[in-house]
C-alpha cells in the first residue's frame, strides 16, 4: 500500500478545558467551561459546581509530562491543544497577562519539543473567559476584538518562537448553533437574534483576520489557519429541491471559510442577509483587516448528515450539533453520530477543490463507552477495536484523498487522551488510545493504561500509513 506523503504530520488532539483542570490555579480566572453545562442556560449567577467533571479534568495540568511522553511513544509528531484564555487573561480584558499562566504553556510547549513534538495550537477553543460573557455579552459585543488582539499578540510575542502552527477559533461556525458554549454570548440562545448572531461572527471573523494580520508581522515562519466544523450534506433524494436545499444549507459553513481564505463575504450570503433584513455593521477598518487571509484550513470531521426540501422529513438526527437529517444506508455511534468514512474524502476534496489551500484534519474519531479489563499479562486495558476499524477506515479515505490530488499537511485525532465533554461534562464518552481511570461520578485514579488502539496508532506511524 502506498506511504502518505513524507512530511505528513500524525498526532492527536485535546483542549486545555477538557483535559487541564486546575480551574483556579495560579491566577488562572472563571472560564465558560467552568460553569457548563448549566451556564448554557444563560444563568447569570452560574458557578462552578461539582457535577462539572472539567474542573478537575484529567489533571493534565500536573500530568502534562507523563502524557507527552505517552504521546511520544506513540510517535506523534504534531499535538494540537489549546490555551486558555482565562490563564492568560483571568477576565478577559486586563491590561497585563497573568505571568504563571504563561510559564506553564512555556513548559508544556518545550516538552513537545523535548520529543521533536510540534505543537499545533488553538487559540480560543471554546473557553471564553467567564467574565466577558458575563459583563460583556461575549462576542456580541465589538470591544472581544481587541481584548482577543491583546490576548494573541502576548501569545505570539511569547511563544511565536515554540509554536509554529496555530489555529485562531475552533469550529468558528458552531457559533450560530452553540453561542454560549462557542461565543461566550450570555443571550439565552432562544432569544438571540440572527442580526445578533450573524454580528457577533462578524466581530469573530475580523477578530480571527487580525490574528492573522499579526501572525504574520510577528512570526513570519508560522502557519495561521482557521478550524471549520465540517459536516458534508448528501441530498434525501434526487430531487433538484433537494439539492438545492443542500447548497442553501452548506453555504452557512461554507461562508466561514470562504471569508478566511477569500478575504470577503461572499454574495450568497449578501444575499441571505438582504432577503432576512440581516444588516451587518462593519467600522471603515473591517474590510481592509478581513483581506488578511489564513495560510492553511484546519477542520473537524466525525460525520455527515442528509438535507431535504420536504418539510415532514426534515427530522434533526441525535447527537450532532448542526442537526441535519439522518442518513438511512449509514450505521451510527452509541451516540447516534453516523459513521462515514467516504464523507471524509468527500469534504477533504470539497474543501481543496473550493480553496486551494493546505488542509489539516484536526478531528476525527470515535466516542464510545471503553471497558477497562485486564489482559493475559495482568495489564489493564481497552480492547477497542470498534475505535481502530473506524480510524483505520477514515484514513483510508484520507489517502484517497492524498491521491487525488489533495494537499493534507496532517492528521490529528480527538480526545487522543480519554477527556471531559465540552458540552456534557461526561466522562463516558471516551475518545483516547489512553484511557484515564475517572468516571462520571467523580471516582477514579486518574491513572493511564494503554487500549489496544494505543499500539495500533503507534504502527500506524512508524510505518506512515503503509499498514492501513
Amino acid at each position: 500500500m502506498c506511504e502518505f506523503p513524507k512530511n505528513f504530520l500524525w498526532g492527536g488532539a485535546v483542549a486545555a478545558n477538557q483535559c487541564e483542570g486546575a480551574y483556579k490555579e495560579d491566577g488562572k480566572g472563571l472560564s465558560i467551561q467552568d460553569v457548563l453545562p448549566r451556564g448554557i442556560r444563560g444563568d447569570r449567577t452560574a458557578v462552578p459546581t461539582e457535577d462539572n467533571k472539567k474542573l478537575i479534568g484529567i489533571d493534565f495540568y500536573h500530568r502534562y509530562q507523563e502524557d507527552i511522553r505517552l504521546f511520544a511513544e506513540m510517535g506523534f509528531q504534531v499535538f494540537r491543544t489549546s490555551i486558555a484564555w482565562s490563564r492568560i487573561f483571568p477576565n478577559g480584558d486586563e491590561e497585563e497577562p497573568n505571568e504563571k499562566g504563561l510559564q506553564f504553556y512555556d513548559r508544556l510547549f518545550d516538552e513537545c519539543h523535548k520529543y521533536g513534538m510540534e505543537p499545533l495550537v488553538t487559540i480560543s477553543h471554546y473557553e471564553t473567559p467567564l467574565y466577558l460573557a458575563e459583563h460583556y455579552n461575549g462576542w456580541a459585543d465589538r470591544k472581544l476584538i481587541q481584548f482577543y488582539e491583546r490576548y494573541v499578540r502576548t501569545l505570539f510575542e511569547r511563544f511565536g518562537s515554540k509554536v509554529k502552527y496555530w489555529l485562531t477559533f475552533n469550529e468558528i461556525n458552531s457559533v450560530l448553533h452553540a453561542p454560549f458554549m462557542s461565543g461566550g454570548i450570555h443571550t439565552p440562545a432562544e432569544k438571540l437574534t440572527e442580526q445578533e448572531l450573524y454580528q457577533a461572527a462578524h466581530h469573530e471573523l475580523v477578530a480571527s483576520a487580525l490574528a492573522t494580520k499579526i501572525a504574520h508581522e510577528i512570526m513570519p515562519e508560522a502557519k495561521i489557519g482557521c478550524m471549520i466544523l465540517s459536516m458534508p450534506m448528501y441530498p434525501l433524494t434526487p430531487s433538484p429541491d433537494d439539492m438545492i436545499q443542500v447548497m442553501e444549507e452548506e453555504h452557512k459553513n461554507y461562508f466561514f471559510g470562504d471569508v478566511h481564505v477569500r478575504g470577503t463575504y461572499p454574495g450568497y450570503m449578501k444575499r441571505y442577509f438582504r432577503e432576512q433584513n440581516i444588516q451587518i455593521h462593519f467600522e471603515p477598518e473591517d474590510e481592509e483587516i478581513l483581506k488578511h487571509t489564513v495560510d492553511f484550513v484546519s477542520f473537524s470531521y466525525y460525520m455527515s448528515v442528509c438535507a431535504t426540501a420536504d418539510k415532514e422529513k426534515q427530522k434533526k438526527g441525535n447527537g450532532n450539533l448542526l442537526g441535519g437529517v439522518p442518513n438511512p444506508t449509514l450505521e451510527a455511534s452509541q451516540w447516534g453520530w453516523q459513521i462515514d468514512p467516504k464523507g471524509l474524502r468527500y469534504v477533504l476534496n470539497m474543501f481543496y477543490d473550493r480553496y486551494q489551500k493546505p488542509l489539516f484534519v484536526v478531528e476525527n474519531g470515535l466516542g464510545a463507552v471503553d471497558l477497562l479489563i485486564e489482559d493475559e499479562h495482568g495489564n489493564k486495558t481497552v480492547e477497542d477495536d470498534y475505535r481502530i476499524q473506524y480510524l483505520h477506515d477514515h484514513l483510508v479515505q484520507l489517502r484517497e484523498a492524498i491521491e487525488d490530488g489533495v494537499e493534507v499537511l496532517g492528521y490529528t485525532t480527538w480526545g487522543c487522551i480519554d477527556l471531559v465533554s465540552a458540552s456534557t461534562a461526561e466522562l463516558k464518552k471516551r475518545y483516547g488510545f489512553i484511557y484515564v481511570d475517572r468516571n462520571d461520578d467523580g471516582s477514579g485514579t486518574l491513572d493511564r493504561y494503554k487500549k489496544k488502539s494505543f499500539y495500533w496508532y503507534k504502527k500506524v506511524i512508524q510505518s506512515n500509513g503503509r499498514i492501513l
